[in-house]
Parts: structure tokens; sequence; C-alpha cells
């Protein structure tokens, strides 16, 4: 039992004065255990934001069409002449600078499951090494204490989790000692969660004990940095700068000096990765400008004429890629919670399973969505920043998604995009790296952060020859 005792009169009087009073209508029936249960998550609920929501997207309008015309965002691109490689490099010594000082922390955003994949549990706790078998916290771990060693700082890690693998992902890393960061220089905390109400405004009622409750969004690690205190202790840390990644990227360069350097030297607010897109059709965000102010537009919002549109060089116009990689400023963090969580709340038209009035549960019919859930977007926080900043990345250096069990974005392509990029680090240190006649690799690589983070000081470390199907670890 919790030690924190719920007063069910004034909780059921709460929800009451905001039309919610039939969450309790199964209450009296209920075992102390359920009550509680019941009682712990209407505790929780923001019940005047709730009203405001549900006025809005439920009762109302729903979202306002934003006006002013669109333009695509200046990005600094990937350095192609002498200036640019050089700017670069003064970037690069900034991020340095940064990191060594101790002002930089890493944000990993973890609160999915891994059930997509095959694995019950967090997503974190998948293998991908296409070895060792290394799980994706293990693979952002060692690139963690690679940066730690290298720039001899504390960096700091946090870890965002929801209800559904926090308890899990906190037993993964004890049994596994943190892979030897230190659990005093780690925070895991949890998101908050939003309810999801019928198309009456009423919450819905998962079971008799439970409401249907699901995370707030990536937009609500904003919230869950200030709500945890986790923003106190980064102030405490001296840390200033977060770099800010999800667990899915087998790829991410998690704090890239050059990025921090960028968005250091440009005083950014909150600063963000793009790649090119494949396609005018590959279904991503785009970094666009609209009233002077930064933000992304949805691909599904761009009409196709102008998703089509090309430059005067014969290259999309409308080609910068959202990736979901940022650098956030710390006090940037703290003023978007002031006087309230800031960022807006979008409308998502879901099925979700709950029950009737009768406490039983309600049947759907294929493809019906019986729910509205409230959800926010971490890259809502460009246009309130004054300063923000973008800059390209290489997508086969940056960015490989573990989304789906098959196909694009699968376990298959992240391995095999990890497996690449050792090959080319390889290759650059004078390894011939074996290859079946279609161009594939024909061995399998795996190369550790702690023996080399950007592909460096390879040389006397990888075999001098490597045979077909052979595997190479390092």
């Amino acid at each position: 039992m919790s030690s924190i005792q719920y007063d069910p009169s004034s909780l059921r009087a709460m929800a009451t004065a905001h039309d919610q009073g039939h969450l309790f209508a199964f209450f009296d029936e209920l075992p102390a255990a359920g009550r509680e249960k019941l009682l712990k998550q209407v505790a929780t609920l923001e019940f005047s934001v709730l009203d405001r929501l549900i006025a809005q997207f439920v009762r109302g309008p729903g979202q306002m069409a934003e006006g002013g015309k669109i333009e695509p965002a200046a990005v600094i691109t990937i350095p192609a002449t002498e200036s640019e490689k050089k700017a670069e490099q003064t970037a690069r010594e900034a991020g340095e600078a940064a990191l060594r000082a101790g002002r930089v922390g890493c944000f990993l955003v973890a609160g999915g499951q891994g059930t997509r994949l095959g694995i019950e549990g967090p997503k974190g706790a998948f293998e991908i090494g296409p070895v060792t078998k290394r799980t994706l916290f293990q693979l952002h771990a060692e690139k963690i204490l690679a940066l730690r060693r290298r720039y001899k700082a504390p960096i700091p890690w946090l870890i965002m989790t929801s209800d559904a693998n926090d308890e899990q992902t906190r037993a993964f890393f004890a049994e596994r000692h943190c892979f030897n960061l230190g659990a005093e220089t780690m925070r895991i905390f949890k998101q908050a969660n939003m309810p999801a109400v019928d198309r009456e405004g009423r919450i819905l009622l998962q079971a008799k004990d439970e409401l249907a409750l699901s995370p707030n969004g990536h937009g609500g690690s904003i919230k869950a940095l200030y709500d945890s205190g986790t923003l106190h202790w980064l102030q405490g840390q001296r840390v200033d700068t977060l770099s800010y990644f999800q667990v899915d990227n087998v790829l991410v360069k998690i704090g890239d000096p050059v990025f921090i350097g960028h968005h250091v030297l440009a005083g950014s607010q909150i600063s963000t990765k793009v790649c090119r897109k494949r396609g005018w059709q590959e279904k991503v965000g785009l970094l666009c400008r609209r009233s002077g102010r930064l933000c992304v537009i949805e691909y599904s919002d761009l009409p196709e004429r102008m998703a089509q549109e090309t430059d005067a060089h014969g290259g999309l116009k409308w080609w910068a890629g959202s990736i979901a990689i940022h650098i956030l400023d710390v006090g940037f963090i703290g003023r978007l919670n002031q006087g309230g969580f800031q960022l807006p709340y979008h409308k998502a038209e879901k099925a979700v399973a709950c029950i009737g009035p009768e406490g039983k549960p309600v049947g759907l019919k294929p493809g019906e969505k019986n729910a509205v859930k409230f959800e926010t977007f971490i890259f809502d926080a460009l246009p309130c920043a004054e300063r923000a900043m973008v800059m390209e990345t290489p997508r086969q250096e940056d960015f490989s998604p573990l989304k789906n069990a098959k196909g694009e974005d699968s376990p298959e392509t992240a391995r095999r995009d990890l497996m690449e990029l050792y090959a080319r680090w390889l290759a650059a240190a004078g390894r011939k790296v074996p290859r079946k006649d279609d161009g594939a690799l024909n061995c399998r690589l795996e190369i550790s952060p702690l023996t080399s983070l950007y592909g460096e000081e390879l040389e006397g470390k990888a075999p001098k020859e490597i045979e077909a199907s052979q595997d190479v670890t390092l």
C-alpha cells in the first residue's frame, strides 16, 4: 500500500465539479487496492488543463490553422567549401570546450516498449549489436562513457521513461551496474500521462479501477524535466546544455561537439539536426520558417505540389527532414514551464480499449476511433525560442531508427547501417573490407564506442586482413 493517503470525498467532488463524476461509478464496489489505484490516478489529473483541451478539441473548433507564409529554414549544411570547413572546425573547438567544462548533459527519451520488435520490456533492451548483441541501452551508455573519458568531464545522463517501462528500465540498469557510468551521475524519471476522452469529453475508464491513460507525447519531456526536479538538479551540476536523442536511433552522435559548438556560438535556445529527404514522398516533418520563427511542418500538411518543388539546382526545395536530435538550453526549458507548461497540445483520434457505463468492455468496429488523445511535440518549442539553429547531418553517420520488425527502419536495416559505418571507419584506417558481388558486406563488424567513438585510432587495433564471412569485434 502507498504511504500517501488520498481523500475519496474531495477527489470525487473535484471530478464531479469538472463533469467527470462517472470516474467513481464503480468505486464503492472496488477492493481496497482498486480504490487506491483509482484515487492515485485521479489525483494526478490536471482538471483545469483538461477542461481547456476538451473545450478546444472536443466541443470546439480544434487546432487553429496557423497563418503566415512558410519558407525553407536556414540550415548550416554539410561543409563543402574551405570557409565552411573552417567554420565547422571553429564550432568543433567551441563544442569540445563546452564538453570539457562540464556544461553538457545527455538526455535520452526512452518511454517505448519493444513489443513491435518482439521483446517484452523497454525498447532500449533490444539486442542490436551485429556480433555481440549489445542492447540499445548499452550502445548509448558506451558512447556516453567514451565522451566522459575523452573530455574528462562528468556528462550526466538523463533517461525519461513511462509508466509502461519505468520499473523495468531501472531494474535493467541496476542489474548491469549502470554500465560503469555510476548511478549517482544518472537521473531516471517518468513522463506524465494524459487521459483519453470520448466524443463528449468524458474521460474513459480502461477498467473499473483504471483510467485510460497514455504518455503526453515527446514534448512532455520538457514538462517532465521540470516536474521531476531534474532541471533543478542539472542547474546544481552547472549543466546548461542538453544533448537530446531517442532510444531507437542506433547511429546518433550523442554529444556531437560540432553540433554543440554551433549551438553555443549561435546563442541558440534550441537547436535541431536535419537530414536531406530521400525523396519528396518520405514521411518526415520539415524544418521551415513561419512569420520569422522556426517550426516543423508535418509531411501530411505540405501539399504535394509544394513537396515536389525544386530549387535552382534541381534539388528539393523542402528537403530538411526532422530526425528528433536536438540541443536544449537548460534555462530555456525552465522558461517553457513558467506559469505552467507552455507547449501546445494536439488532438489525436485513436481506438482506445475501455469499459462502458455498465462496466463491460466496449466493442469497437474495425477502424473505429472512439477516443480523443492529447499529445505534445518537442519541436513546438522551436517557435517559442528567440534564437534557434538548424544543422544538416549525414544520414549514414547519424540517423538509422529502429521502428519496425521488418522492412525499412527494422533490426535488419539498423544492423546494416551500423556495419556500413564501421566498414567506412576501417577503410579509412587502411583495411580492406570484403564485399559480395552485389556490394553488400561479406562479414560482420562491430566496434564498441569505447574502442572508437567516431572511427579514430583504429590503425593499430583492426586486423590487417579481414576474411569473407569473418566476425570482427573491436
